[in-house]
């Protein structure tokens, strides 16, 4: 008698998002691609109700489920078969597609909720989560700005940021969700020094081990010696020469409108933006359909697709999966890196 061989795969806890967005019919999409579960094994997070509405909605054939409550009690099987823990929240008559409503935000964070718990404790290997809606999130009672916010308190992470990672560009931010006067504020040696740390762990977490670390600066042509603003020499430079200290490869306050081309072209690993537009535009335009959102500075690996709940598509079918499959694969990336580290 041979005894049977552990399932290597890692787990990923895949959360359908807000019910009433294209979430739910990406994951369904996403889940009949076979080389996911060939690489990992997929547990679905959300309400069963939710992805029988979005499988009609794409086309798909009546998903079978294989309920679990344990993540290491599941087969896996993937094809037809979602292995799913079901947590019956959100009724399909609650949260009608493409409107925002505080049920469908509700069961969203508790989605996120579960699975971040899950991966606290080491059960899952990675949380992938598809979008939420912040408007629906914050009438259910949930205050906060997204998905980073919520699993920065809820993991009890202090030095949280967003990075951005695409085919050919990684980009993480000194502010994201703030407004553009209160983003000035936040350039200070202590923050973009954090920043510049964060952007050395993000590329060690994704398995590359010295990584070259442009800074863009704030002001056009990164303040031109002063001459269009002073924060690089003030708020910039001091983090990039203690940054140096440590041993980091970082590049002095670089103009804005080409670093991002250059780190494209291969010059740079990673790009350290100052503020939340600055990092996202050159995203959005070079991989809006790949991109892939980041929380870096948990203590979990957490993904996500880098588009919102598409409110205008939501219940057509017509929402593309590739961000989470760019999300899954990252997710992948991380694990194996993690674990050679270990």
């Amino acid at each position: 008698m041979t005894n049977k061989l552990p399932d290597t795969r890692p787990i990923l806890a895949i959360t359908i998002g807000d019910p009433a967005g294209v979430g739910p019919e990406i994951v369904v999409k996403a889940l009949r691609h076979p080389e996911v579960t060939l690489r990992a094994r997929p547990l679905v997070i959300g309400d069963k109700r939710i992805l029988q509405r979005a499988a009609k909605w794409v086309g798909d054939t009546a998903p079978q489920f294989e309920f679990i409550t344990d993540p290491s009690a599941g087969r896996y099987t993937g094809g037809q078969t979602i292995t799913l823990l079901d947590l019956g929240n959100a009724s399909p008559a609650d949260c009608p597609p493409g409107q925002i409503n505080p049920s469908a935000g509700r069961a969203a964070v508790e989605y996120v909720f579960r699975a971040c718990d899950l991966a606290i404790e080491g059960r899952v290997g990675a949380v992938v989560t598809a979008p939420l809606n912040k408007a629906a999130m914050n009438q259910a009672g949930f205050n906060y700005a997204g998905h980073t916010e919520l699993l920065a308190e809820r993991t009890h992470a202090s030095r949280v940021s967003m990075l951005l990672v695409g085919p050919n560009l990684r980009v993480v931010h000194v502010s994201t969700h703030v407004s553009l006067e209160e983003a000035i504020r936040r350039v200070t040696p202590e923050r973009v020094g954090e920043v510049i740390d964060l952007a050395q762990h993000s590329c060690q977490a994704l398995g590359i081990l010295h990584p070259r670390i442009a800074v863009a600066g704030l002001n056009p042509h990164a303040g031109e010696g002063g001459l269009f603003g002073r924060q690089e020499e003030t708020g910039i430079m001091p983090a990039v020469r203690a940054a140096r200290e440590r041993g980091l490869d970082v590049s002095d306050p670089q103009p804005p409108d080409t670093v991002f081309l250059r780190a494209v072209k291969g010059e740079f690993d990673i790009v350290v933006a100052m503020y939340h537009d600055q990092g996202h535009i050159p995203m959005k335009l070079l991989a809006f359909d790949y991109g892939v959102n980041v929380s870096i500075g948990l203590p979990i690996i957490r993904t996500s697709v880098d588009h919102g709940t598409a409110f205008d598509i939501a219940g057509t079918g017509r929402a593309r999966e590739d961000s989470l499959l760019a999300a899954i694969d990252v997710a992948l990336q991380m694990v194996a890196a993690h674990s050679q580290s270990s």
